[in-house]
């Protein structure tokens, strides 16, 4: 684990390539002891230009992927690393984008899971972290042993996982191989916070969609899968992730068949070994399997649920009646999910492009709001919904009521500036955006929604200095190069937009 991050020279994978879909050619190189990422694209609308990557996440057993910083803001790099099929591909999710998405915010759950010592980003930010990214390369002893300060001053003994209660010391891990479908947030609480020992469902609630368990694993979640064996099921808390795996090494590969029958003949028993497939020695071949992650390209995660017969895992039938998806909270012994946990984790999969959650989430956020007339997120996401159903007067009764909770709450801010413009306010509008743009300059649709109103206000040099903002952080953004470059050659006046 100590590999887990570092400075993007230590982890150099030098390479080039061109993503299809974009036309966009990429080069990732040394030069002068500094790492590069080039782009450029010669067809069609040109590009060209490049970025400092400075820094690594992942161990590099499944994969890289590098950052860079642009004015204070950390972001991915639009292209990873996949070491198992040892090549260079745009970052998940964005294999068929048709422009480079260079705005992509490292976020807080990346960096909390493989780095130590990293601090929150600035109050109101998403991703502008204080310098340095992190104090430690790689995962420390503290992730799982605890705060070392009484133990390097010899006043007491550090924290071991095994002598915590079952729920405490599967927190340790679950903290980050625990994806679940959605993770909520509790109040006031983050999950950087959490400290072992603790009680994790104080911080972060996991939620599992009930018709998600696919035969295709995620690629973080192998907490989730291993609750599905057969083996977890019958064992109950004496099979935990350390039962099989050793967090302060991992088996060489030629070891790797003898290492892992030995931990599962340490329950079945050496007389079952004999008799059971004793010319196929390797279990975890059988019955753990690599298959294809379900949300990581190029990516193969084992499959810890451990199956019988793992062949036999047959999709149901084309005409099986599919029953109706619920959010469950993850694990069981957990207990049920709070409204809240239901209202956000609806929101999130309606957010994901899950149809079928909007319903759902409708249903409950008036409810919700009463219930929560504190939480800012959940009065955001009720305007929001007001506001598509033209309710805009409630909508805006409830933006207000968001940012007076959370004054830095930048979609709050952003669609209370679509409705005060509307109405007039433009004065209101302007510095709603702007004060929203300061803090998320990446988002492009902020810059130019402002640059549309300062120009349709006569303003065209406020305009321009928008364009560019979104130009430096978006430079694959047709949009705001044709307005920039008709306000610089006047072609287009403000006046006559």
């Amino acid at each position: 684990m100590a590999g887990a991050s570092g400075a993007a020279l230590q982890a150099l994978i030098p390479g080039d390539f061109t993503h299809s879909a974009s036309l966009v050619h990429y080069r990732i190189y040394q030069d002068n002891g500094k790492v590069w990422l080039s782009f450029d694209r010669e067809a069609g609308e040109s590009l060209e230009g490049k970025r400092e990557l400075l820094y690594f996440v992942g161990s590099g057993q499944r994969g890289r992927t590098y950052l860079f910083s642009e004015d204070g803001y950390t972001f991915e790099a639009p292209v990873n690393w996949y070491a198992q099929n040892k090549l260079w591909d745009m970052t998940p999710a964005y294999g068929s984008a048709k422009r480079m998405p260079l705005n992509l915010p490292a976020s807080v759950s990346c960096l909390d899971c493989h780095t130590s010592g990293f601090h929150p980003p600035a109050p109101g930010t998403e991703n502008k972290y204080p310098a340095p990214l992190f104090s430690q390369q790689g995962i420390s002893c503290e992730r799982c042993h605890g705060p070392s300060e009484a133990h390097t001053t010899s006043k007491g003994n550090i924290l071991n996982p095994a002598k915590l209660a079952p729920a405490q010391r599967d927190a340790i891990c679950m903290q980050c191989h625990l994806e679940g479908s959605v993770a909520i947030e509790q109040p006031g609480k983050h999950i950087y916070d959490f400290k072992p020992g603790e009680d994790l469902s104080a911080y972060v609630h996991y939620l599992v969609l009930s018709t998600e368990r696919q035969a295709n694993p995620r690629a973080v979640s192998q907490f989730e899968a291993l609750a599905q064996s057969v083996c977890e099921l019958k064992s109950g808390d004496a099979l935990h992730c350390t039962t099989c795996h050793d967090p302060h090494r991992s088996p060489e590969s030629s070891e790797r068949e003898d290492y892992y029958r030995a931990k599962c003949l340490a329950c079945h028993g050496e007389r079952f070994g004999k008799k059971h497939n004793s010319k196929h020695p390797d279990c975890t071949s059988c019955h753990m399997p690599k298959l294809v992650s379900s949300d990581v390209a190029h990516t193969q995660a084992t499959d810890h649920r451990i199956l019988k017969q793992p062949s036999l895992n047959i999709s149901p039938a084309p005409f099986t009646v599919v029953p109706k998806p619920r959010l469950e909270r993850f694990p069981l012994r957990a207990g049920p999910p709070t409204d809240r946990d239901l209202v956000l984790g609806w929101l999130a999969l309606a957010e994901a492009g899950k149809d079928f959650a909007t319903a759902e989430e409708e249903k409950l956020l008036p409810q919700a709001a009463k219930e929560y007339p504190l939480d800012a997120t959940i009065l955001s996401a009720y305007a929001y919904r007001e506001l598509l159903h033209k309710r805009t007067q409630h909508a805006k009764e409830l933006y207000d009521a968001a940012l007076r909770v959370e004054p830095l709450n930048i979609d709050a801010a952003v669609n209370l500036g679509v409705l005060e413009a509307q109405s007039g306010s433009i004065e209101r509008a302007l510095a709603l955006w702007k004060g929203a743009f300061q803090r998320a300059p990446w988002r492009s649709s902020i810059g130019m929604n402002i640059a549309e109103l300062s120009c349709n206000l006569g303003n065209a040099e406020e305009a321009k200095l928008a364009l560019r903002r979104v130009l430096q952080f978006n430079p694959d953004f047709p949009e705001a190069t044709l307005f920039l470059h008709q306000l610089e050659n006047q072609a287009t006046p403000c006046a006559l937009r």
